[in-house]
């Protein structure tokens, strides 16, 4: 049964909250490699699922999972290395929460009924909140507090907007279960006023955890708060799976033909994030904020291209994996920087090209594919979404999207070259140990090689997801 895929990191998460610190850490690496295992064979058709009304293999929870497991696995690698050489307090606590956190971002990959979605996304937001608190410092209380309450109005509207679907299918009298797959195929059925209406409050809703703007003022802190291993799933995994909400209730309304409807708004919220991380992300003084602004950045993108839909869709799609390989390995860098200059102060680093060579390579190359330079995926998407716009008329919401893109290459060159470059005289306090830096090699040579060669499987799962809101060549 497919459901054993969240029920094991479940498990396991409970029973780590109880055991010694060395079997909680054997325990994150070993369910990583199970789950990702497991996730294989789910991709393979080996797994089909015991409760068909509450959970379904679909083409974009699939593709999320693979990413969701793959991310974990290597970062669960990393983050021993990272427990070695920082202090953590109550380290079973934060390896249980992270099991936990595994567990509910698989449930909302495979989630079919919408209020079992519902309740998935919004387990993240406990299982994830006390990864944030782990530092237990004033700062972390603040980051943790804006996360959980801002998320938890969010979550609030996504409900509302959840309910206000149901009643779309009530007023329409259609007889169908309230899962995305069964409303997908009456959808024209269902009343257009309560749809649109519900489309609204899950996109704002759902938008909120995915860190769009205007909702977006918990994710700066959070991210920046967060213990590396942390910031890497919140900003890789967390966002894909509330952008997993939007996407479902959009393809009801490409289905129900309303794509007229949702495609701008969804246009709308991605520009306003973009031009938001734009403004932000020059002032920056901290690294870790600099990459979560950037993470606001690349959701609105994705958004952007999703609301265009073609090739917008598939463009978007393509961000949405790719951002997930280099932002998680752009967060596992800095936390070797962390480590070794012990300030998230961008001026209190240094010289990181002959204090921390191997740190380096990884810092300049995430930046690099994270700014959308070829090879990397991140250009090929972001080509693919430009082009869609321009194609579809939205002559004006492209040139926004591209004078933000640049706004941003600024600000984050400027600050990566003052980190790489400028000179330091702080003490660098770790030995680069191949645990702390292969995983972030292993995460872009992923994107490397997805941009040259991509499974056939793999390219039409993608194509099978996007089909279904007119994405595709």
């Amino acid at each position: 049964m497919v459901e054993i895929v969240f029920l094991i990191p479940l498990f396991t998460g409970a029973a780590a909250f109880f055991l010694p610190t060395l079997i909680g850490r054997t325990l994150l690496v070993l369910t990583g490699a199970v789950h990702l295992a497991l996730s294989v064979m789910v991709w393979a058709g080996g797994l089909a699922p015991m409760l068909p009304e509450y959970f379904a293999v679909t083409p974009e929870g699939l593709l999320s999972l693979l990413v969701i497991s793959l991310l974990f696995f290597l970062i669960s690698i990393y983050t021993i290395a990272y427990l070695k050489a920082s202090e953590i307090h109550s380290e079973n606590i934060f390896t249980g929460s992270m099991l936990l956190f595994l567990a509910t971002m698989t449930m909302v990959t495979l989630s079919d009924h919408i209020m079992v979605m519902w309740i998935a996304i919004e387990a993240t937001t406990l299982a994830s909140a006390p990864l944030i608190y782990t530092h237990r410092s004033a700062a972390s209380l603040e980051a943790t507090w804006k996360y959980v309450l801002i998320c938890s109005v969010g979550i609030a509207m996504a409900l509302l907007g959840s309910v206000l679907v149901t009643v779309a299918m009530d007023v329409g009298k259609v007889d169908a279960p309230i899962s995305f797959s069964a409303m997908a195929i009456v959808a024209r059925q269902m009343d257009p006023l309560w749809l649109k209406a519900g489309f609204v409050f899950i996109l704002v809703g759902y938008g909120t955890k995915m860190g769009l703007a205007p909702m977006h003022t918990w994710l700066p802190d959070a991210h920046s708060e967060a213990p590396s291993p942390a910031s890497a799933l919140l900003s890789g995994v967390l966002l894909n799976c509330a952008y997993l909400g939007i996407f479902k209730t959009n393809k009801i309304m490409h289905a129900a033909g309303l794509a007229y409807f949702s495609g701008p708004i969804l246009m709308v919220f991605g520009l306003i994030s973009v031009m938001a991380a734009a403004t932000f992300i020059l002032k920056q003084t901290e690294y870790k904020r600099m990459l979560a602004y950037s993470s606001i950045e690349n959701m609105g993108i994705i958004a952007f291209g999703t609301g265009i839909g073609g090739l917008g869709a598939y463009g978007a799609m393509i961000c949405l994996i790719h951002h997930s390989l280099i932002k998680s390995s752009l967060f596992l860098t800095s936390g070797n920087i962390l480590l070794g200059f012990g300030s998230r102060l961008i001026e209190q680093t240094g010289n990181l090209t002959g204090r921390m060579p191997k740190t380096f390579v990884a810092f300049f190359g995430g930046f690099a594919a994270i700014s959308g330079f070829p090879p990397f995926g991140i250009f090929i998407g972001e080509l693919l979404i430009i082009i869609a716009a321009f194609r579809a008329g939205h002559h004006v919401g492209a040139v926004f999207l591209l004078l933000s893109l640049c706004v941003i290459f600024a600000g984050l060159a400027n600050n990566v070259m003052k980190i790489s470059f400028d000179p330091g005289d702080r003490p660098v306090r770790i030995t680069e140990s191949a645990s702390l830096v292969w995983p972030q090699y292993a995460l872009l040579a992923t994107s490397l090689v997805l941009c040259g060669w991509m499974p056939d499987t793999l390219y039409q799962t993608i194509m099978h997801a996007v089909s279904a809101i007119g994405g595709g060549f």
